[in-house]
């Protein structure tokens, strides 16, 4: 069993920042990939970013390249997405998601555990 926790999320103008972290815990070693998903109201979970754990390839969303970038750091089993140049179309549930299974997909229902979320909120 993996535990997820995102944090990071609140209220920001349009064109600004923020950093978003997951924090896994528990059999942490078997996560192949992780990823960030989003699901704003009346809409459909979407994909965001995801990266391969152990060498660190990246992918992401046509509606993000160029303005989030995920990362993690290996020794504290966290996961990051920094997004710049924020856009009120951003604004959603931001979801954490680890994979066991070799390929890191776009799919949400190719992940196997999901944390709780954390709101991001972008202002016009």
């Amino acid at each position: 069993q993996v535990q997820l926790v995102e944090s990071g999320g609140g209220l920001v103008q349009a064109g600004g920042s923020l950093r978003l972290s997951c924090v896994a815990s528990g059999r942490t070693f078997n996560n192949y990939a992780m990823g960030w998903f989003r699901q704003a109201p009346g809409k459909e979970r979407e994909f965001v970013a995801a990266i391969r754990w152990s060498r660190g390839n990246t992918y992401y969303a046509d509606s993000v390249k160029g303005r989030f970038t995920i990362s993690r750091d290996n020794n504290n089993d966290t996961l990051y997405l920094q997004m710049n140049s924020l856009k009120p179309e951003d604004t959603a549930v931001y979801y954490c998601a680890a994979r066991i299974r070799v390929g890191v997909p776009s799919t949400p229902s190719e992940y196997n555990n999901w944390g709780p979320g954390t709101q991001v909120t972008v202002s016009s």
